[in-house]
């Protein structure tokens, strides 16, 4: 395939082979490398939106001395975002030599899905089996629970065998004689790569200053990170792009540091990583973090880019609003911060000048004062991978039975992410009690205007607001009752 905009080589390691593919467009995604151009046919194309997790193959990167495995989506995945990285299919788990199967022999995974009838028509599987190896080789030989299946799981849908034969097979195959990946092999493979950050339409810097040079010189070029947004834009809009800017590779993007009490979260960090550090701090938010599409959506995405993409319906928005998130601008000019729910001026627009970018997410540490209140509260058709109707989160602190301080974030009721500083001021002060709450959840009604689409009507979203802000009230007294959350977290199994 010729293509004038790109000069530089896509290489990747691939069944302990470096491949290397002259000529592929820069929006040119990785299944269609693999599909079309390798002719490897396992991994399939279903939704082409990251929702189904047919297309779902195993990356693996260098971190640090150790290969970091990640099951994503290869329908929304740039091609050349994998550059320099290893790629795992369906097709590979007995072709690659760094797992010493035999040609054709099954891998554990496999073979549990099997043992387990697991599998009936067959278009899914390829990407069960890769979120799996992906669990297997994540787990060690630790016995895995039925819990972490379903997380493991959550990208993938299955529209015929049903659930339960893959959950067992899941945990089967930790019982079944053990097949490891030879890690050290695959980083020597991944080590005679040498990175290149410069020429051709899809540049992927690997420094801060060389990604703000490039973006200065390159005002009109599509940033991406994860693309797990600018992937559908491809997939479904058919959009080109004639220059690229891929920030993963930026070394002082791709860490989360804790310092001056706060959390910084680099742009690059993409979102599992993110919110499992986030989950550390607030333990309360590991059902909503989990509730975040689903698990190849969240290995690719970055927060940064949540942020910079800014959909009224992003679910990370509201949580960093209601934890007071700072944002933070860089250019070749310097560096600029802004409260979070200020970057935003307008549907899908921010302050972001043409030659900044979003680098940084700082996030206030939570302090040790008694009596706080954290609850972030996704309302979806679906329990997982799904996109919210609405989605609020209150931050609350409670001295001597009064709202000593609250922030509420609110996403899916405006043209934007929001925050609910009517509402906020009518309970700041207040004595925390049912007559509070009640004023002030008619407050929250009042202070957007939804608009009905498929997902709900204006009229829902607005009653519902009230309803979460009382059921934070009767939380605080103790009462959780039976939800959805609950639900899919096992407590009620």
């Amino acid at each position: 395939m010729n293509d004038t905009r790109t000069t530089r080589p896509l290489r990747f390691v691939r069944r302990g082979q470096l491949l290397a593919l002259d000529n592929v467009p820069p929006e040119r995604t990785l299944l269609e490398v693999l599909r079309e151009d390798l002719a490897c046919t396992g991994v399939k194309e279903g939704c082409g939106e990251g929702d189904c997790g047919a297309c779902t193959v195993v990356i693996g990167e260098r971190v640090g001395q150790d290969l970091q495995l990640r099951a994503i989506n290869s329908c929304i995945r740039l091609a050349h975002s994998v550059d320099g990285l290893a790629v795992w299919t369906a097709e590979d788990l007995s072709g690659d030599p760094a797992l010493g199967l035999s040609p054709g022999g099954l891998h554990p995974v496999q073979q549990a899905l099997v043992d387990c009838h697991a599998s009936q028509c067959g278009f899914c599987t390829p990407g069960f089996v890769m979120s799996l190896f992906a669990l297997y080789e994540d787990q060690g030989r630790v016995p895995v629970s039925r819990e972490a299946v379903q997380r493991a799981l959550s990208g993938n849908l299955c529209r015929c065998t049903g659930y339960r034969p893959l959950i067992d097979a899941a945990q089967r195959m930790m019982d079944l004689p053990a097949t490891r990946l030879d890690r050290q092999a695959v980083l020597r493979a991944l080590a005679a790569i040498e990175p290149i950050d410069e020429g051709g339409a899809y540049l992927q810097p690997l420094r801060l200053d060389d990604f703000l040079r490039l973006r200065a010189a390159h005002p009109q070029a599509q940033i991406v990170a994860g693309c797990t947004d600018v992937g559908l834009w491809v997939t479904k809009q058919h959009q080109q792009f004639d220059q690229i800017i891929d920030l993963t590779r930026v070394a002082e993007l791709g860490h989360i540091e804790s310092s001056q009490g706060r959390l910084r979260v680099g742009a690059a960090v993409c979102l599992e990583s993110a919110f499992r550090t986030l989950r550390l701090l607030w333990p309360e938010l590991d059902v909503f973090a989990a509730r975040f599409a689903g698990l190849p959506v969240r290995n690719s995405g970055t927060l940064g880019g949540n942020v910079a993409n800014g959909s009224p319906i992003g679910d990370s928005m509201p949580l960093l609003i209601a934890l007071r998130a700072q944002v933070v601008l860089a250019s070749l000019r310097g560096q600029r911060s802004l409260p979070l729910e200020e970057f935003y001026t307008g549907y899908r627009q921010s302050r972001l000048a043409a030659d900044e970018v979003v680098a940084y997410i700082d996030i206030p540490l939570p302090s040790a004062e008694p009596d706080q209140w954290l609850r972030a509260y996704k309302i979806s058709k679906r329990y997982e991978d799904d996109i919210s109707a609405l989605c609020l989160v209150i931050k609350l602190r409670l001295q001597a039975g009064h709202v000593a301080e609250v922030s509420i974030g609110a996403g899916g009721v405006a043209a934007t992410p929001a925050r609910a500083r009517l509402t906020e001021a009518a309970l700041q002060g207040q004595p925390w009690n049912a007559d509070t709450v009640e004023r002030a959840a008619q407050v929250l009604r009042g202070e957007f205007a939804p608009i009905s689409d498929m997902r709900a009507s204006a009229d829902y979203r607005r009653q519902v607001l009230g309803h979460l802000l009382q059921r934070l009230w009767l939380q605080t007294q103790g009462h959780e009752g039976l939800n959805l959350e609950s639900i899919g977290s096992g407590e009620f199994a």
